[in-house]
């Protein structure tokens, strides 16, 4: 058993399970994965778990704070231990790969809503949109392709 993982598992007051310790491996492994992805991990790793099992221990690191879930529009729910910043997402639209993005330089503008209506605003979700390098670069060359065809 990984005692990294284990070792956070402990410090954060979660019972140290053979399960747990691979979920929370798989997440760290592959940043953004969906719970479909983790549970694949798990099993290779493991040989088996359910479904559920999954999770279950994606709530229970979620509820202590060791991983994030984000629900991207349009998309299952993925996965990540980055915890504890004010980060956001930039989601290509064609390939559907997600990167880190760190809030805007300084403060936290994005924390700052129009009307807070009397909530006492602490995170911020954010998604940027569009098309990763690779994708333009593909979407270019066909451009290309097709221009010079016609």
């Amino acid at each position: 058993m990984p005692t990294q993982f284990a070792d956070q598992l402990a410090t954060h007051g979660v019972q140290v399970t053979v399960q747990r310790v691979a979920v929370l491996k798989a997440v760290a492994g592959a940043p953004h994965a969906t719970a479909e992805a983790i549970t694949a991990t798990v099993r290779a790793e493991l040989g088996t778990i359910s479904r559920q099992g999954v999770y279950d221990a994606l709530a229970v690191l979620g509820e202590v704070g060791l991983i994030r879930r984000i629900a991207p529009i349009g998309s299952a729910a993925r996965y990540e231990t980055r915890v504890g910043d004010n980060h956001h997402h930039i989601i290509c639209r064609s390939c559907g790969e997600i990167i880190d993005v760190d809030c805007a330089v300084g403060f936290t503008p994005c924390l700052t809503a129009s009307d807070s209506r009397g909530y006492d605003i602490d995170e911020a979700e954010v998604a940027y949109l569009g098309r990763c390098p690779s994708c333009c670069a593909a979407a270019a060359r066909q451009d290309l392709q097709s221009s010079t065809v016609d």
